[in-house]
């Protein structure tokens, strides 16, 4: 399974969100991203404890990065568009990609954006039913 880099998340992911994505707020510069947490978001997905993953499969490490990505905060602003470009990069090096109506997507990243962390399980699992729902082959 193919992961993310930092160098594919600032050249991928941020400039297509920041290029593409236009929703209410600009997305500041890449450097201006907090220290670490960037890191800590796209290694967690590939942790494992004994032996075993810690998240199973390209949906529940997909899953898990998109709402560390959103609940994070990795930057000052557009956490929930590089969110969705990220995962859709994630799985794009993973010959998987979603085919969901754009608004749809906006609408769900908003939704885990605004999601208790008391609720972070059922959080995760509904974004692993989101992927599994619209992911494809490519």
């Amino acid at each position: 399974m193919q992961q993310l880099s930092i160098t594919e998340v600032e050249y991928v992911a941020h400039r297509l969100a920041k290029a593409w994505l236009s929703w209410d707020e600009p997305i500041p510069d890449f450097d201006t991203r907090f220290p670490n947490i960037l890191e800590s978001c796209i290694a967690t997905p590939f942790q494992s404890f004994g032996k075993k993953a810690a998240y199973s499969g390209l949906i529940g490490k997909g899953a898990i990065l998109f709402y560390l990505m959103i609940k994070n905060h990795p930057f000052r602003n557009g956490n929930k568009r590089i969110a969705v470009t990220t995962l859709l990069v994630f799985l794009y090096k993973n010959k998987k990609w979603l085919r969901v109506d754009e608004r749809e997507f906006y609408n769900f990243a908003k939704w885990v954006a605004e999601s208790s962390p008391k609720f972070r399980i059922e959080t995760i699992a509904a974004i692993s039913k989101f992927i599994k729902t619209y992911m494809i082959k490519i």
